[in-house]
């Protein structure tokens, strides 16, 4: 719409006016106005102040469809009047821009992979549902730099930090319970992977989420340890123990019935990681709570969001101005030559 030519009648559409924002939109207000005034002035001249010097009879006097011609002046200046007000109205278009950045934040996810977490006391097990919901806390982040570290009689880095999130989610479609062969659950190990991966990022928040359905079982690392060496980096730990204690399923039998095995949780380990990490300690046992776990972390870790706003605005007033000043030098040239009693006789 911007590009139309100054003398395009599109200008003049109610869908062009409509797009407008009025700067000084009491002047629209006396458009209205203006019809008004013009015909109150043309009832006066040619009803109640007309002088006619010479008398004629009444059949002498003859009425022709050219006598309408004379209002000619009368409504380019009644045109010009509009035309005026529009542009004193100001119209303008404004285009805004926002751009929006955001500091980030660095977030290691340590998902148990023992044999453990085969145990269908979640949906279908433990770690499935651990995957949904690290996917769903991916998809929810803006800019994060993830990585991933599994861990079970030991523990590895299978992603480094990263705002690739189709590539964690594939690596998340990758775990298996037997990427690591040593059985047993090295959370102490896990730990130190992570902070090994965090160390030398200069992100202001560093975060760790550690999710395990046991206490530390294998490895070489005290699991407190690890936990003072992560603090010492400044990486705020959370740690979430999935799991329900007494009877839970676990594989089938020769029937296809679930076998049912005692469990038993120890949260004492992974209560005091997060306690020296600075960050909180979960017990879920269920799927739904493990999802709102997840998202309480994602609400507690937003990287603040900022926001700059470009406004390039656009005026249009010198649009109507130009077509007022057309017609104004229309009605001086006939009100000022030959034509003006042409129109009038």
């Amino acid at each position: 719409m911007d590009n139309l030519n100054t003398w395009s009648l599109e200008w003049f559409s109610l869908s062009t006016l409509r797009s407008f924002t009025w700067t000084n939109s009491l002047f629209l207000y006396l458009l209205a106005a203006v019809p008004l005034v013009f015909a109150a002035r043309w009832v006066w001249h040619y009803f109640f102040n007309q002088k006619l010097p010479v008398a004629f009879a009444r059949q002498e006097v003859r009425s022709s469809p050219l006598a309408m011609v004379r209002l000619v002046p009368e409504l380019l200046l009644a045109l010009v009047t509009i035309l005026v007000l529009l542009g004193l109205a100001r119209p303008q278009r404004s285009n805004e821009k926002v751009e929006q950045w955001t500091e980030g934040i660095d977030i290691m996810l340590a998902i148990d992979i023992s044999q453990s977490m085969q145990i269908e006391d979640f949906t279908p097990n433990r770690l499935e549902a651990a995957k949904n919901v690290a996917r769903d806390f991916i998809k929810g982040r803006i800019q994060d730099r993830i990585g991933l570290v599994v861990f079970a009689g030991d523990a590895f880095s299978m992603a480094p930090l990263t705002t690739d999130y189709a590539l964690l989610n594939s690596y998340l479609d990758e775990l298996t319970f037997d990427m690591i062969e040593t059985r047993g659950t090295a959370i102490g190990s896990a730990v130190a992977v992570v902070t090994n991966r965090m160390r030398e990022s200069e992100s202001k928040s560093k975060v760790c989420i550690l999710l395990s359905d046991g206490d530390n079982t294998a490895g070489n690392i005290d699991p407190l340890t690890a936990a003072e060496l992560s603090a010492a980096y400044g990486i705020k730990t959370y740690t979430i123990l999935v799991g329900k204690e007494g009877l839970v399923p676990y594989g089938k039998d020769f029937f296809g019935r679930p076998n049912m095995v005692e469990n038993t949780v120890d949260e004492t380990t992974l209560r005091k990681i997060a306690e020296i990490g600075s960050g909180e300690f979960f017990r879920v046992t269920d799927q739904q709570a493990l999802g709102q776990v997840f998202r309480k972390i994602d609400q507690l870790e937003k990287a603040e969001i900022k926001e700059t706003r470009f406004k390039d605005t656009s005026d249009f007033y010198f649009i109507y101005v130009r077509w007022a000043i057309v017609l104004f030098l229309l009605w001086l040239l006939l009100k000022s030559t030959f034509l003006s009693n042409v129109l009038q006789d």
